[in-house]
């Protein structure tokens, strides 16, 4: 349990951060849900729009320190080469 005031500061700060990557986190798995989904129907115009949205919000995740560098470009890049072998 936090004593000092400093201490009671951070753990609200905390949560509210918790909150606001929960948040965001969440968004980023939506919109590679629907570029997944794109795939899965072959629809090849549909999944290339949805990799186009999805792209802008891995990397403001990145930014924003909720993923890494690493994990957001290897996510878009198996993703588009997914979505480059659709026939």
């Amino acid at each position: 349990m936090a004593n000092t005031p400093q201490s009671k500061k951070r753990a609200r700060q905390s949560e509210k951060r918790f909150v606001v990557n929960k948040a965001r986190r969440s968004r980023i798995r939506t919109f590679l849900r629907k570029v997944e989904e794109a795939i899965a129907s072959g629809d090849k115009e549909a999944a290339t729009a949805a990799l186009r949205a999805a792209q802008p919000e891995l990397m403001r995740g990145v930014t924003k320190g909720v993923i890494h560098k690493n994990t957001a470009s290897r996510k878009v890049s198996r993703l588009a080469s997914r979505v480059k072998s659709i026939a």
